[in-house]
């Protein structure tokens, strides 16, 4: 892609390199057997590295799911979405155990549009429990204009996100009518936020993040501040991408997570921080690592490792990385049509300074049927 931010579609990257269209069943791949090796999760204390021992974790959780996202609900269930590769529909499972989402039954509760918005490129479902009800972050693009994507939300006030029943609320407006996506919203002492990638006007870039506060569910309310575009050379492999942002709030810290680069086996995860005190608002107040923190690894055979967020082990507190990886470096073909970027879980360690420690990729705990 051209460097010229005066394209009419800057974001293309998205599109090409983002995943696969390739045809598939509507049910999920069917899980392989569980068997895995011993997986430890620590205490999120950061003196602690070996308290808890998890159960053995699958790997790859799920097949041919990307972006995943997995909530434990105060039912005690874990909930997961994430992208089919037909880009048509939104999914959700659950399952008392984390391992367990494996061979849960799969819902569609959610079909893109014939026509019009919310027609295309279904991407990134987050679903997020919040004042009392369900809401499911997403972006879509309308059918008779697959580039044009924007952030959308879904509601549904019943208990059960299996039942009741789903209601547009329509798009999250945005400071531009721009390439927008990869929404994720958390909680910070009282106040809301929504944190997403979006190409601004102008930049020589493809996304860079942006954070603001939320006067609804549905609405921004406020300054949007960019808090990261792409600078580092690992951040512009192929394409100029910072992405897919997750937040995690631990020992007085928020530390925001992100992907960048091209969506192959450059795909990496970068970490920004800031301090609980500070004014989140205040980009200044925000730290960028200057390497990744979650990168390809040969020896696990793991690539394109990012798009996460994090959930917490079956014992309430120990954390777990969720992300997508492919099992293969080298892609047949153009990338849209590569379906196996796979769903994965691994422990999430800590450092003695408080900080993540991701590790690398862990490699497969089971195989693929042949």
């Amino acid at each position: 892609m051209s460097r010229d931010p005066h394209l009419a579609h800057p974001p293309t990257r998205r599109l090409l390199l983002k995943g696969a269209a390739a045809a598939g069943a509507l049910a999920a791949t069917s899980a392989p057997p569980a068997l895995a090796s011993p997986s430890t999760s620590p205490s999120t204390s950061p003196s602690s590295s070996t308290s808890h021992e998890a159960a053995p974790f699958v790997n790859p959780l799920v097949l041919q799911r990307a972006d995943p996202h997995i909530t434990r609900h105060t039912d005690g269930r874990y909930y997961f979405t994430a992208t089919v590769p037909e880009y048509d529909r939104i999914v959700l499972r659950r399952s008392r155990t984390l391992n367990g989402l494996a061979a849960a039954a799969e819902s569609v509760i959610w079909r893109a549009h014939a026509a019009g918005p919310m027609g295309a490129h279904i991407w990134a479902p987050e679903l997020h429990r919040i004042g009392g009800k369900w809401y499911i972050y997403f972006a879509s693009a309308p059918a008779e204009d697959v580039w044009a994507i924007r952030i959308w939300v879904l509601e549904n006030a019943n208990p059960d996100p299996f039942q009741g029943t789903w209601v547009e609320r329509g798009q999250v407006r945005t400071a531009w009518e721009t390439f927008s996506l990869d929404a994720t919203t958390f909680k910070h002492r009282g106040t809301r936020y929504l944190v997403w990638a979006q190409h601004e006007p102008g930049m020589d870039n493809n996304t860079a993040l942006w954070m603001s506060r939320m006067a609804n569910p549905w609405t921004l309310t406020g300054p949007q501040v960019r808090l990261s575009t792409p600078e580092f050379d690992w951040e512009c492999v192929g394409y100029k991408v910072n992405e897919g942002p997750y937040v995690l709030q631990r020992h007085g810290r928020v530390f925001l997570t992100y992907s960048a680069s091209a969506t192959d086996h450059h795909y990496c995860m970068g970490l920004l921080t800031a301090d609980a005190d500070s004014d989140l608002m205040n980009a200044a107040n925000w730290s960028k690592s200057p390497a990744p923190v979650f990168t390809s690894n040969d020896t696990t055979k793991q690539y394109g490792p990012g798009h996460n967020c994090f959930t917490v082990a079956e014992d309430g507190h120990s954390d777990v990385l969720v992300y997508h990886a492919r099992q293969y470096k080298e892609i047949t073909g153009d990338p849209l049509h590569d379906p196996n970027r796979h769903t994965r879980i691994q422990k999430l360690g800590w450092k003695p300074d408080g900080t993540p420690d991701f590790g690398v990729p862990v490699a497969d705990t089971v195989k693929e049927s042949a």
